[in-house]
C-alpha cells in the first residue's frame, strides 16, 4: 500500500521523505549506543578483546544492512521484515519477524527514556527521573503525531549534533591519547591472548550489538519514502559506514584516555574518559555532558517512529486490534500506533523498581528482551532473503545484495553466533521472550478468520 493521499481518499501515509532524512533516520535510530552501553562489555571480554567482538558485530551488521536493503527496496512497507517474512513464509512467517520487530522497538524506549531522565535529573537534581522520563514520551509521541515530516527533520538535527559531539570528543580527548593505555590487560585483563580470554569475548556481544541496533528501522519509513528504491539503498549503505567509523573511534579513543578499567561498568564513559585528559572543571566536559543528551534523544525518538510504523502495518492486516490502524486525518500519521506504544513504554518506567528478574530492575532486562527480538528478525529476515531468491526470481530488485549468497550467509551465520551466546548467557529472559512470542502466537491463530475478513476488505 502506498500513499500520497487523493482528494476524497482515506487518509494514508504521505511519501515525503529524502535520502538525507532517511540517512538522519539510520544514524540517529542507533547513535546513543555510541555514547553509553558498550564500555560494559570491556568488563568480560578487555579493550583488544572487545575489539575482536566489536569488529564481528559490525561486519555482520554490515553485510546484514547489504542484504536487508534488497528486502526493504523490494518490499517498500511500513511493516519492513513483517512484509518480507509474510511474503516468503506466508502468515505465519509474518506474525513471528512482526512479533519479534514489535518486541525489540516497543521495549528499547523505555530504558532510554529512563537514561534521558536520569541524565535530566543530574542537572537538575529536583527533577524525578520518572516524570521526565515520561515527559520525553509526551514531547516526542507529539512530534511524531504532528508529521513525518517534522519527526524526520528533528531526527536529523539530533543525528548531527551527536555526530558532532562524538567528533568533538575524540579531538579533544586526542592529545593525551596513549595506545599503551588502550592495551594494557586488553584481553580479559591480561596483556596478552589466551585461550581463557575467549568466554569474555563471546559474552560481550550484546553490548557490541548495542553499537548498531534498530539500524533496521529505517525500513518502516519505507512507505514514506520519495523515492525508496534509490533512496533507501544510499541512507543504510552511508549509516552503516558512519556508524562503524564512529563506534571504532570512540571506543578507541575512551580507551587510551587512562585507565580503562574505570569506564568499563558506568553509563557515562565518554565525560569520564574526556575528565582523565582535561579535568573535571573544563568547559569542553561541560558541553559534552548537555550534548550528549542529544544522542539519547535521537535514538529515542527514531524508535518511536519505528514501533509506530511496526504497530500500523500489523494492525492494518489484522495481525493487531485494526483500530490501531488508523490515520489520523490532518497529519498522515499514525497516531493511535504512536500513542499504544507509549502506554506500554510509560507503564514499563513505573514498573521499573517493582517487576526484577535475576536480581536487575525491569528496564535493565527488557534492553535484552529487545535484543532477542532483534536478533530473532535478523535470522528470519535472512532465510526470507534466501527464500524469495528461490520462490520469487522475478521479483524487480532495484538493490541486489553484493556478494551473493556470502554477505546474507555470513550475516545469518553472525546472528545465529549471537542468538546463541545471548540464550547461554540470558535464559531466563530468553524463557520470557519465548513466552511472548507464544501468547502473541494464541492470539494469531485465534483471530485467522478477521484476517481473511480483512483481507478480502481491502483486495
Amino acid at each position: 500500500m502506498t500513499s500520497k493521499t487523493v482528494s476524497g481518499a482515506a487518509p494514508a501515509l504521505k511519501q515525503t521523505l529524502s535520502t538525507l532524512q532517511l540517512w538522519g533516520i539510520a544514524v540517529g535510530l542507533v547513535i546513543s549506543g555510541e555514547y553509553f552501553g558498550w564500555s560494559y562489555g570491556w568488563a568480560s571480554a578487555g579493550t583488544l578483546g572487545f575489539t575482536v567482538t566489536a569488529i564481528f558485530i559490525a561486519a555482520m551488521y554490515t553485510t546484514f544492512i547489504f542484504s536487508f536493503t534488497e528486502l526493504t527496496t523490494s518490499i517498500p512497507h511500513a511493516g519492513g521484515p513483517f512484509a518480507y517474512s509474510k511474503a516468503a513464509f506466508g502468515p505465519t512467517g509474518g506474525y513471528l519477524a512482526g512479533a519479534a520487530t514489535l518486541i525489540e522497538f516497543v521495549f528499547a524506549p523505555p530504558a532510554i527514556a529512563l537514561a534521558i531522565g536520569a541524565y535530566l535529573n543530574v542537572q537538575f537534581p529536583a527533577l524525578d527521573p520518572k516524570l521526565a522520563a515520561v515527559g520525553a514520551y509526551a514531547v516526542f509521541m507529539t512530534l511524531n503525531i504532528v508529521g513525518v515530516q517534522v519527526a524526520a527533520t528533528f531526527e536529523l538535527l539530533m543525528a548531527l549534533l551527536a555526530i558532532f559531539e562524538l567528533l568533538v570528543f575524540m579531538g579533544v580527548v586526542s592529545p593525551g591519547f596513549s595506545m599503551a593505555n588502550f592495551t594494557k590487560g586488553g584481553w580479559s585483563g591480561q596483556d596478552s591472548f589466551t585461550l581463557a580470554s575467549i568466554p569474555g569475548m563471546f559474552a560481550a556481544i550484546p553490548f557490541a550489538i548495542w553499537f548498531f541496533l534498530a539500524i533496521e528501522g529505517v525500513a518502516m519509513a519505507a512507505e514514506e519514502a520519495k523515492d525508496p528504491q534509490r533512496s533507501i539503498p544510499i541512507a543504510y549503505v552511508t549509516g552503516i559506514l558512519t556508524l562503524v567509523v564512529l563506534a571504532i573511534g570512540v571506543m578507541v579513543f575512551a580507551g587510551g584516555s587512562g585507565d580503562w578499567t574505570k569506564l568499563a561498568n558506568i553509563n557515562d564513559p565518554l565525560p569520564q574518559a574526556m575528565k582523565m585528559i582535561v579535568g573535571d572543571n573544563s568547559n569542553w566536559l561541560h558541553m559534552l555532558v548537555w550534548l550528549g543528551l542529544f544522542g539519547l534523544i535521537a535514538s529515542f525518538h527514531g524508535i518511536i517512529l519505528g514501533y509506530s510504523r511496526q504497530i500500523f502495518a500489523l494492525a492494518r492486516e489484522g495481525y493487531l486490534p485494526h483500530f490501531l490502524a488508523k490515520i489520523h486525518p490532518s497529519f498522515n500519521t499514525p497516531h493511535r500506533a504512536v500513542l499504544a506504544g507509549g502506554v506500554i513504554g510509560i507503564a514499563a518506567i513505573y514498573s521499573d523498581e517493582l517487576i526484577k528478574i535475576g536480581g536487575q530492575t525491569l528496564t535493565a532486562n527488557i534492553v535484552t528482551m529487545s535484543v532477542f527480538g532483534a536478533i530473532t528478525m535478523y535470522l528470519i529476515s535472512m532465510l526470507a532473503l534466501f527464500k524469495l531468491r528461490r520462490s520469487a526470481p522475478n521479483m524487480v530488485r532495484p538493490f541486489r545484495a553484493p556478494f551473493y549468497p556470502v554477505f546474507p550467509a555470513f550475516a545469518l551465520f553472525g546472528a545465529a553466533v549471537c542468538m546463541a551466546t545471548m540464550i547461554y548467557y540470558n535464559p531466563l529472559i530468553f524463557g520470557i521472550f519465548a513466552g511472548f512470542l507464544a501468547l502473541g502466537y494464541a492470539f494469531f491463530l485465534m483471530t485467522g478468520n478477521s484476517r481473511e475478513q480483512l483481507a478480502a476488505k481491502t483486495a
